[in-house]
C-alpha cells in the first residue's frame, strides 16, 4: 500500500478517514487539483463551425489514412460530420495532455462543462480525477486523458451505437499515436464499449484486460462523477487504482 502525500492526498479528497498513531504529528496536505498554470494542454482547440443540414451523412468517416499525425488527427476531428452531434455540440473535445505519455485516460463523452471548454475532465470530476491519478504519482499534465466521443450527446445521455462506430476511429488513431503502457478506463460504459461486452462494472474491475491490435494492458474503475454521487464506493476505486499502479510498475520492471 502506498504512504505519504500522495496517498494522503487522494484519501483526503475521497473522504475516506486516515488512522495515524495517537500523539504522531497529523500532515497538512495541499490541495491535489492541478492548477491552470500546471496544465499541459496541447494548442487550444478553435471552435468549428457548423455544417448546414446536407452535410451531414449516414456513412462513416473516410478511414484516417495510416501513420496520421496529431495535428491533421485534431483537424479531423475538428471537422467531422459524421453524425448528428455536430448540430448541437460548442466544439469537439479532442483530448488534452502529454502526446508522449506512458498513461492514457479514457471516458465516455464529453459532459456540458467540458463542450463549453474544448477539454475533458473539468469541473468537479475533473478535479477529483487529478486528485485520484495524483494520488498513484500522475500529476495531470503527465498522462494523456480523451473520451470515446469527440461531441457531447445532449442531455448528456449514453451514446448510441452507430455515434460509437462513427467516434472510435479517432481514439483508435490517438492510441496508436500515443503508444500508452497503460489505460485506465473510467466508468461503466467507456469500458463496456472498449472491451466490445455488457458485462457489468462489478465483473470487469480488479481484472487486468487489453485493448487493440498491441494489447495495451487496461484497468478499469469507476467514473469520477459516479464517486461524487456514491462517496460508498471511493475506497473500491482506490483499490482499483493501486491495481493499476502496481500493473505499471510490473510491466516497467519487466522491460527494464
Amino acid at each position: 500500500m502506498q504512504h505519504g502525500p500522495l496517498r494522503n492526498a487522494y484519501l483526503d479528497a475521497l473522504g475516506i478517514d486516515r488512522w495515524v498513531p495517537r500523539h504522531a504529528p497529523v500532515e497538512v496536505q495541499p490541495t491535489p487539483v492541478a492548477s491552470a498554470e500546471a496544465r499541459v494542454i496541447e494548442v487550444p482547440q478553435a471552435r468549428a463551425p457548423q455544417p448546414a443540414p446536407d452535410a451531414f451523412t449516414k456513412t462513416p468517416p473516410v478511414p484516417l489514412e495510416p501513420g496520421i499525425d496529431w495535428g491533421p488527427l485534431r483537424e479531423r476531428v475538428a471537422a467531422c460530420t459524421a453524425c448528428e452531434l455536430c448540430k448541437t455540440r460548442t466544439q469537439t473535445v479532442f483530448g488534452v495532455g502529454n502526446t508522449r505519455a506512458e498513461w492514457l485516460i479514457i471516458g465516455e463523452a464529453p459532459g456540458a462543462e467540458e463542450d463549453r471548454q474544448g477539454e475533458p475532465f473539468v469541473g468537479r470530476a475533473g478535479q477529483l480525477l487529478n486528485a485520484m491519478l495524483l494520488a498513484i504519482g500522475l500529476p495531470r499534465e503527465t498522462v494523456f486523458i480523451a473520451n470515446i466521443l469527440k461531441c457531447r450527446p445532449p442531455g448528456n445521455r449514453d451514446p448510441r451505437p452507430e455515434e460509437v462506430a462513427r467516434c472510435l476511429p479517432f481514439l483508435r488513431a490517438q492510441v496508436a499515436l500515443l503508444k500508452p503502457k497503460m489505460i485506465l478506463v473510467v466508468g461503466r460504459i467507456a469500458a463496456q464499449t472498449l472491451l466490445a461486452t455488457d458485462a457489468p462494472l462489478a465483473r470487469l474491475r480488479g481484472k487486468l484486460h487489453h485493448f487493440g491490435e498491441a494489447r495495451t494492458p487496461l484497468v478499469i474503475t469507476y467514473h469520477p462523477a459516479y464517486l461524487l454521487r456514491t462517496p460508498a464506493d471511493k475506497r473500491k476505486a482506490w483499490d482499483d487504482l493501486k491495481f493499476a499502479r502496481a500493473t505499471y510498475q510490473k510491466l516497467v520492471a519487466e522491460t527494464n
